[in-house]
């Protein structure tokens, strides 16, 4: 479970910022995946992994957590699962699984989630039961790469996760017909957005409504790798019903195949069992 002061923090922000997560012996394996993914010629890439090399704002590679055992392990690490288990109530299941990858001249990712939290209830949930945190919908990031001020990078709105009222018509976005302008660029952080500036083995955690988005990656010499975890609660249906194909399926262990599968909301998985001693 969480601690009284991550518990506090991350019902105050909407999002935690854990330092130094991975040791040297977990990140440099996992560093060494990520590469081996983001080099490799497409006509190289095993099946049902690939990405969108056109994208403007970031290159997403698919499956990236199935590449390498070392991304693979991330998905249940000791120091994260006990945050998984208090947001989902011992009723986890990863649905997502994407390698981030950010290098210069990749654009502004605009700021999105969050705008009409009120009406939005049985899709994504925050909330507080028997003074335990809640959520349906949240990710992990697992930072490979080091993000310094003034590099770009992720950026979101404190507090927006719980937000009572919609958020206005082209908040950020001044003279945007929408609230949410895809084609708005920002070279500064919006008044009240903070830039979460994480290093190589360190994990942000968010609830997915929580406004966020990316200002432009400005490092030439650099670029931001980070492995997206995507989490939902075992019986909650947000997208595909398999979201992860056969071929991406048969590189997985037991316990991350537990992980991924839909389940009744009073069933434990088994890896909950195991781990948490339920009997």
């Amino acid at each position: 479970m969480m601690t009284p002061d991550q518990r506090y923090y991350f019902d105050l922000t909407g999002y935690l910022h854990l330092r130094n997560v991975l040791s040297p012996e977990e990140l440099a394996p996992a560093q060494a995946a990520a590469d081996r993914y983001i080099n490799m010629p497409p006509e190289e890439w095993p099946p049902e992994f690939g990405a969108d090399l056109e994208r403007r704002d970031l290159t997403g590679y698919q499956h990236g957590f199935a590449f390498d055992k070392s991304l693979e392990v991330l998905t249940r690490h000791p120091t994260t699962w006990p945050i998984l288990m208090e947001l989902t109530d011992c009723r986890p299941r990863l649905n997502g699984g994407t390698l981030g990858y950010n290098r210069h001249g990749h654009g502004f990712h605009y700021l999105h989630a969050g705008w009409r939290p009120s009406k939005q209830p049985d899709v994504r949930r925050y909330y507080i039961e028997d003074g335990k945190v809640r959520c349906t919908d949240f990710i992990f990031f697992f930072y490979l790469s080091d993000v310094f001020p003034g590099d770009g990078g992720l950026i979101v709105l404190p507090g927006s996760h719980k937000a009572h009222f919609d958020r206005p018509r082209a908040m950020f976005y001044p003279g945007a017909e929408d609230d949410e302008d895809r084609d708005y660029v920002a070279d500064t952080v919006p008044p009240g957005v903070h830039n979460v500036c994480a290093r190589a083995g360190d994990v942000v955690i968010m609830p997915e409504h929580l406004t966020h988005g990316a200002l432009t990656w400005k490092p030439r010499d650099r670029d931001r790798r980070f492995l997206i975890l995507r989490y939902n609660v075992q019986h909650m249906l947000t997208g595909q019903r398999r979201p992860f194909p056969d071929a991406i399926r048969q590189r997985l262990d037991p316990e991350t195949i537990d992980l991924i599968e839909l389940a009744p909301y009073f069933e434990y998985k088994d890896i909950v069992k195991k781990r948490e001693n339920i009997s």
